[in-house]
């Protein structure tokens, strides 16, 4: 099946590692917005995987599954970027979650619950939980974000205060102590959701076997952690 210059059946390589899109794009979803549609992502994998399998040289030395990986992510992350993925109307929801988890805050001495936040944003609870719903993963930032094409790049996206280029930031000791210290505080569901998609690669509808909850309440949950994080991050 194997030759150096590629795989001689594309037609069944496709067949025999769509497993791997699939779950690389179930993984990917996790941490994405509602509004991106999982079939876009699956599509755009594929192609990652026929182009892997046009280039793959099994000289290279790497196993084939490894090398396909890698393009298939890079054709996600291609889609993602080519795609208005991000909605205005969303990023202002989220500043305004996590302006009200930052006030809240600073005003109990405590992480605030759902109930305080909604109150606060003086919207139902119901109503808040959309919005989590609505965002989840928003605010994820990938390596490769940092070199984004478009005008609306990494700086507007996430509205970094200060002129410290995000490379150096990541890098900076002060600011992973501090991270590993704001994902400490995080109420302990949320907690244990973020090392499951992140430490672990579990998708929501795992995390939500392990939880007792559904899909659903495992985004709002992911999307409420992150917005936690962020507000604790600013100025960093």
């Amino acid at each position: 099946m194997y030759k150096a210059s590629g795989l001689n059946d594309k037609e069944q390589c496709l067949r025999d590692h769509s497993h791997l899109v699939k779950r690389i794009a179930h993984q990917m979803m996790t941490k994405l917005p509602h509004s991106v549609q999982i079939d876009d992502i699956i599509q755009a994998g594929m192609m990652g995987l026929l182009d892997a399998a046009s280039r793959y040289d099994e000289f290279h030395g790497a196993q084939f599954e490894t090398y396909a990986t890698q393009r298939i992510r890079g054709a996600m992350l291609d889609e993602l970027r080519e795609a208005d993925w991000l909605p205005r109307s969303l990023r202002r929801d989220m500043r305004r979650i996590e302006q009200s988890i930052s006030r809240l805050q600073q005003k109990l001495g405590r992480a605030p619950n759902e109930t305080e936040i909604a109150a606060d944003l003086e919207v139902s609870l119901a109503e808040y939980q959309q919005m989590l719903q609505a965002s989840r993963g928003a605010q994820l930032v990938y390596y490769e974000d940092f070199h984004g094409e478009d005008n609306d790049d990494f700086f507007e996206r996430f509205e970094f205060a200060s002129d410290d280029n995000p490379l150096e930031l990541l890098s900076d000791e002060r600011f992973r102590t501090e991270l590993v210290r704001g994902i400490e505080a995080l109420p302990e569901r949320e907690r244990w959701v973020m090392a499951m998609i992140y430490e672990q690669d579990m998708n929501l509808r795992e995390i939500g076997e392990v939880l007792g909850v559904g899909e659903s309440r495992v985004s709002q949950l992911h999307s409420q952690a992150v917005a936690r994080l962020r507000s604790r991050m600013k100025g960093y």
